[in-house]
């Protein structure tokens, strides 16, 4: 019987992709026109999940790797400004979902993401943060979802949770850190090996609310 479960953000709680390519759009048309890289949805969908240093690689390949990697910070920097205000699209249901979750079960969130992306996440969202015990990543522990997932798991105490995320980059960290990874089928990766899988919010509840 499981008794927590953590979340993944982008491709799991909400999308966020169409909100973040205008962001990071705004700052390079601003600042940096010698970038030349597309920055849509599409390519941002197929990055999410990786660290952060590794999108910023991939994503600005017309400048060296020491200039994207900078750039990248600087656009989540904006980035989170931009998500406050705006907010992004939430995965259908998924307040329903976590009223009906969080009586009984603590539900937590890891993501990949610097520092002040889940506050705006919760900026955007207020009414949301109540379901949350608590939450970790990278921006602000210093270290990669696997280890994150631990020290949520360490410090609330918890005994059977599942870590619900939707690419192989969160299977591979939910399996290093000890917990069954649920396969958010709807977001944006593929996963081959996995404890369960949900293809809505609504598909959550139903396999987990008994």
């Amino acid at each position: 019987m499981i008794d927590s479960i953590i979340f993944d953000m982008d491709g799991t709680l909400w999308d966020s992709t169409p909100e973040v390519a205008v962001a990071f759009n705004k700052v390079l048309q601003e600042k940096y026109p010698e970038v030349t890289d597309e920055v849509t949805a599409e390519r941002l969908a197929g990055l999410f999940g990786l660290p952060l240093e590794v999108i910023g690689v991939r994503l600005f390949q017309s400048v060296a790797e020491e200039k994207a990697i900078k750039l990248i910070a600087e656009c989540c920097e904006y980035e989170n400004e931009y998500l406050a205000v705006h907010g992004a699209k939430l995965y259908e249901g998924l307040e329903e979902a976590l009223e009906i979750l969080s009586k009984k079960y603590k539900l937590f969130i890891v993501s990949n993401c610097q520092e002040g992306y889940i506050q705006c996440f919760f900026k955007a969202n207020p009414h949301l943060e109540k379901y949350f015990t608590d939450f970790e990543y990278p921006g602000r522990s210093g270290k990669l979802k696997a280890d994150n997932i631990k020290m949520v798991v360490e410090r609330n105490g918890l005994k059977n949770p599942i870590y619900v995320g939707d690419t192989a980059g969160d299977a591979k960290a939910s399996v290093e850190a000890g917990v069954p990874f649920v396969f958010a089928r709807y977001g944006f990766g593929e996963v081959d090996n996995y404890a369960d899988v949900i293809d809505s919010l609504q598909d959550l509840v139903e396999k987990y609310n008994i």
